[in-house]
C-alpha cells in the first residue's frame, strides 16, 4: 500500500526497502523506465534515489524540501529531467519549472519530455551567466541546482541572489569531486557551508551515501 510521507506531495511503500512515489502527471507514460504503480485509482511513479538525488535526501531523512503544489521552479543542470519530472509531479498543472542545462544533447531529449509534460519548458544557457537568460524567466519561489563545476557553489548564489524570492528555498545538490579532487569532500561541505551561510539560511544538510557518493544535499532559505 502507497501512503503519504512527511515530504509535501510525495508518497512512499513501506517493506523491505522504503521507496518514494509522486504521482504521474502523465497517467501511463514513463520518463526513465521508472515502475509505474495503480492504487486507488491514481498512478504513482517510483522515483529511484540512485538517479536523483532529491529522493536520496528524502530517503536520508530530510523532513522539508521546500516545494510545493504550484511553486515556480528554477532547475539548473536539468540534465534529462530525471529529477525534474518528479518536480513536474509535485507542483502539477499550476507550477512551472524552468529546466535550463548547457549540454545540447542532454537538452534536447529535456525538450521532448516538455512536450509532454507542458508545466515545464527549456533553457539552452550556462547557469554561470545568469544575466544572459534574466530577461526570460519570472522570480521564482524554488531554484534547484545540480550542477558538475569547480565553482558550482558560487554560480547557486548568484542565481539565488538574481532569481529567488524573499523566503524561498534554495536546494543545492553539491559534487565533492567537481569541486578538488585532492580533498576530502567532507572539509569541501565545511567550505561550502561556510560560503552559503553568507548569503542564504541553511535550514537542513544530508550526505547522499550510498545513494551518490561524495555527494550532499544542502536545502536553504533566501534571509
Amino acid at each position: 500500500m502507497i501512503v503519504n510521507s512527511r515530504i509535501f506531495e510525495v508518497y512512499e511503500e513501506k517493506g523491505k526497502r522504503r521507496s518514494l512515489y509522486t504521482i504521474n502527471l502523465t497517467p501511463g507514460k514513463k520518463v526513465y523506465n521508472e515502475k509505474l504503480v495503480r492504487d486507488k485509482g491514481r498512478e504513482f511513479r517510483q522515483w529511484d534515489p540512485k538517479k536523483s538525488k532529491l529522493a536520496a535526501a528524502i530517503l536520508k531523512g530530510t523532513l522539508n524540501i521546500g516545494i510545493r503544489k504550484g511553486d515556480i521552479i528554477l532547475y539548473l543542470g536539468c540534465s534529462t529531467g530525471t529529477t525534474p519530472s518528479h518536480i513536474s509531479d509535485i507542483i502539477g498543472k499550476d507550477g512551472f519549472l524552468f529546466g535550463l542545462d548547457f549540454a545540447p544533447r542532454v537538452l534536447r531529449d529535456f525538450v521532448f519530455l516538455c512536450e509532454k509534460r507542458k508545466n515545464m519548458a527549456p533553457l539552452l544557457e550556462d547557469a554561470n551567466h545568469p544575466e544572459n537568460y534574466q530577461k526570460n524567466i519570472t522570480q521564482v519561489d524554488i531554484v534547484y541546482q545540480d550542477i558538475a563545476q569547480r565553482n558550482q557553489v558560487e554560480i547557486f548564489i548568484k542565481n539565488c541572489n538574481l532569481f529567488l524570492k524573499k523566503g524561498g528555498y534554495a536546494l543545492l545538490a553539491l559534487k565533492a569531486r567537481s569541486i578538488d579532487v585532492t580533498k576530502k569532500p567532507k572539509a569541501l561541505f565545511n567550505e561550502a557551508r561556510n560560503l552559503l551561510e553568507e548569503h542564504l539560511i541553511i535550514i537542513d544538510y544530508r550526505t547522499l551515501d550510498p545513494y551518490e557518493l561524495d555527494h550532499c544535499m544542502f536545502i536553504c532559505k533566501k534571509k
